[in-house]
């Protein structure tokens, strides 16, 4: 980790490559499949999906980052969209035990609920394995996969690395353009953007 990068939620990244080993996630390959086992215990693969785009967001309701975002209401307004559009969201949270924003399946449920936030499925993914899969590297760190399961986007949920709400509404929303995009049948224009926020909590 640089030296010089002045932790605001233990570490701060601004989309760099700090990890040694390469992701297997490429965009227009195959997005690696996974189970993991969401808030309510239940049993969830990606590929369970199959013939539907999925919207993957890193999360960790510590991070000032990720906070701009449900705070403003940004990223439920987001969640609403997708599911009024058939695309399937899916909140993983990959902070190990005793690290920030590691919670229980029970906890994770209620920060949603007092959030207001509605991903069809909260995933925990304590040990880290499909977040180093990903190569998920911050909170928020996004990704969408369509519905033959291939990568179309990973990055960054817009084009403005602050924690200050008052940049949302200047920002690019790449996620949002990269949605309308691949639902309209057209390629992604910007489908490797540089995430932002807290390092994510392995």
């Amino acid at each position: 980790m640089n030296k010089f990068l002045i932790p605001l939620c233990g570490a701060l990244l601004m989309g760099l490559n700090f990890s040694a080993t390469a992701s297997p996630a490429k965009i227009g390959a195959s997005a690696p499949d996974f189970t993991l086992t969401d808030a309510e215990g239940n049993s969830v693969s990606l590929s369970d999906y199959r013939g539907q785009h999925v919207v993957l967001e890193w999360t960790n309701h510590l991070c000032p980052f990720v906070q701009k975002h449900y705070d403003s209401g940004n990223m439920q307004a987001h969640q609403r969209e997708a599911a009024e559009r058939d695309v399937v969201w899916l909140s993983i949270i990959s902070s190990a035990p005793g690290k920030q924003g590691h919670v229980t399946g029970a906890e994770a449920l209620r920060i949603a609920k007092q959030a207001d936030a509605s991903p069809e499925r909260i995933l925990i993914d304590a040990d880290g394995t499909v977040g180093r899969q990903y190569g998920a590297k911050t909170t928020p760190h996004m990704y969408i996969v369509d519905p033959d399961g291939t990568l179309i986007y990973m990055g960054g949920i817009d084009s403005i690395p602050s924690a200050d709400r008052a940049d949302i509404k200047q920002a690019t929303p790449y996620v949002r353009v990269a949605l309308n995009q691949a639902l309209a049948g057209e390629a992604v224009s910007e489908a490797n953007t540089r995430p932002y926020g807290c390092s994510v909590k392995y």
